[in-house]
């Protein structure tokens, strides 16, 4: 037997790995400890970098030993002559690209190498960006290599165009590559500014119709990677809007100039501005959110001095300046009492003596005794879709239809029926609501994990639709009754709004926002799931409010109502509240105001 080579079994194998793993942690640990006494007693030089580098050399990943390494490169900084410093940068260059190969995902890693790059004072770019180049040939999906490249092509000034030709080529290698899909999103805004779109701002139409061109080869090529039709939604997407007072309201009622502004903001000191002026003098005043709280909104409220809302003038002027925004709007309120009409549905409004364009925003502008506002056509602003050419409808038309083909091809394929109501939306959301109800419908049996952000998005769409209608129909009452609906948005668009019908819908609670309302006389909210009244509060008009057949357990949670100073009628029928002995009494007792509480 002897000279013959022994065979180690599975056992003697397993414990040879395992005291090598031993013996590897002992060191680990041990030049971890050395690291941290020697930072900790102030020793931080050469030594320092070598122990770090045995480590980070195994694990790139361990970001405490990285800010150990930048605490030693700068007091070296101070120390070495610049030729050694140079020799010094080299070498940790080096070490980054090996802790790379080890781990190309490496937070650390990448970090400390824009950071050292960042200290030099010529640093060589075109170098960077052939490593980059490098690591994307193994792997063109690293998202942590893309937001290098991204640093990399901002140091170095690459203009836009050649960092979009590098995502073309990465993109004809391969469709699925949502990281070349983004940066294109970031460089085609850059390379084709429009004026007064912002940042994020549309493409010129002969751009998005090329792209769209692009793109629909992707999901077609593989109809089931998601980041072509991500990038599709993004082409879908509008610029955000110009900044814009939306809708300005005067109350002689309440004292109460209220505001709606185009996205939401913090008015105060050192950040957005709006300035009042009445009857063409500056009027200083405080504002506040509906809803009392400090953060940024969609609207914007101040109560008026007396002085302000006086008959000895035949009318007052009200002009508010949004300066961030470059904004104003205008509305009059005249002199005297009025008498109010009665309307089929049995809301009110006062008549419209005088009905002014001002031709530098082009608002719908009522005046009135008691209350007058201005404010923006939802449809003439296209507020919820961008408009649409000939040639970008016919290409979209084209691209519903072909989508429409590759779901007869892909039943199950969810991208492709999201994209087929989001193009429906586009073009024309009112002419295809039915249709896009039923879509929805077929989305969420082949995509039920995400049911509820369907149905969220679905709650959007008819909200948005039915504001449309009720503008179409220039009335104040809103129906969304029966609508099925899961959230509640947009409610900066619903300031006029006198009726609020939400019965029958499956929301589980009134939101702040709901705050917004300030005309709101009527809420209508019976057969839902409500389980909280939050967002009822600080309501100046709100009359009746109607919860029967909802899901609250307690009369303490009715107390936000009590903000609503003219509420006289609250049903609450089949509410488990109603079933509790003394809920009569403690409900008289936290609403005194409410005239007829029905249980």
């Amino acid at each position: 037997m002897h000279g013959r080579l022994k065979v180690k079994t599975s056992e003697e194998q397993a414990e040879a790995k395992r005291l090598e793993r031993e013996q590897k942690l002992k060191l680990y640990q041990s030049a971890t400890r050395t690291v941290f006494q020697k930072r900790q007693a102030g020793e931080l030089d050469e030594s320092v970098l070598e122990l770090t580098s045995q480590i980070l050399g195994a694990n790139p990943d361990f970001a405490t030993l990285w800010n150990c390494r930048r605490e030693v490169l700068q007091q070296l900084e101070a120390q070495k002559s610049p030729e050694e410093l140079a020799a010094l940068v080299k070498t940790e260059l080096g070490f980054l690209e090996s802790c790379l190969r080890v781990n190309p995902k490496s937070y650390g890693t990448w970090h400390h190498r824009c950071w050292l790059l960042g200290r030099l004072p010529e640093p060589n770019w075109a170098r960077e960006l052939e490593l980059c180049a490098r690591f994307l040939e193994v792997d063109e999906r690293n998202f942590h290599c893309w937001d290098y490249r991204r640093f990399v092509a901002a140091q170095a000034a690459v203009p836009p165009a050649e960092e979009l030709a590098f995502t073309d080529s990465l993109i004809t290698r391969n469709f699925s590559n949502y990281s070349s899909w983004h940066y294109r999103s970031c460089l085609l805004p850059q390379l084709h500014p429009q004026p007064d779109s912002g940042p994020q701002g549309r493409l010129p139409e002969d751009v998005l119709l090329k792209e769209l061109e692009l793109v629909q080869n992707a999901f077609f090529t593989d109809p089931n990677d998601q980041s072509a039709w991500f990038y599709h939604r993004w082409l879908l997407g509008r610029a955000d809007p110009q900044d814009a007072l939306r809708c300005l309201h005067v109350s002689r009622d309440e004292a109460c100039l209220t505001v709606s502004l185009s996205r939401p903001v913090l008015v105060g000191s050192g950040t957005e501005t709006l300035l009042l002026t009445v009857d063409k003098s500056p009027l200083a005043v405080e504002w506040r959110t509906p809803d009392g709280r400090t953060r940024p909104s969609h609207v914007w409220l101040c109560d008026l001095p007396a002085a302000s809302l006086n008959d000895q003038l035949p009318q007052h002027t009200f002009r508010v300046i949004w300066t961030a925004g470059d904004a104003q709007k205008e509305c009059v309120l005249l002199k005297g009492d009025t008498a109010s009409i009665s309307t089929p549905c049995g809301s009110t409004f006062h008549p419209c003596p005088a009905l002014t364009l001002v031709p530098f925003y082009h608002p719908f502008l009522f005046s009135g005794r008691q209350e007058g506002w201005c404010r923006d056509s939802a449809t003439d602003e296209q507020l919820f879709r961008c408009e649409l050419s000939v040639e970008k409808s016919t290409v979209l038309q084209s691209e519903l239809e072909s989508c429409k083909e590759l779901q007869e091809l892909e039943p199950e394929n969810k991208w492709c029926l999201l994209t087929i109501i989001l193009l429906m939306r586009a073009l024309d959301p009112l002419l295809y609501e039915k249709e896009t109800l039923q879509y929805f419908q077929t989305l969420k049996a082949v995509d039920p994990m995400r049911a509820a952000y369907l149905d969220d998005l679905r709650s959007k769409f008819l909200l948005e639709n039915s504001v449309l209608k009720m503008e179409y129909a220039e009335v104040r009452v809103l129906h969304l009754g029966h609508k099925d609906l899961t959230v509640l948005c947009h409610l900066e668009q619903l300031l006029l709004v006198t009726h609020l019908d939400l019965s029958h819908n499956r929301l589980r609670a009134l939101p702040p926002a709901l705050a917004a309302l300030r005309c709101l006389e009527v809420l209508q909210a019976n057969d839902n799931a409500i389980e909280s009244l939050d967002g009822v509060t600080s309501l100046p008009r709100l009359q009746e409010l109607s919860l029967c057949n909802n899901r609250l357990w307690q009369p303490t949670l009715l107390q936000p109502l009590a903000s609503c100073p003219r509420l006289a009628l609250l049903h609450l029928q089949g509410n488990p509240l109603c079933q509790a002995v003394g809920t009569s009494e403690h409900l008289a007792e936290l609403l005194p105001s409410v005239n007829s509480i029905l249980t």
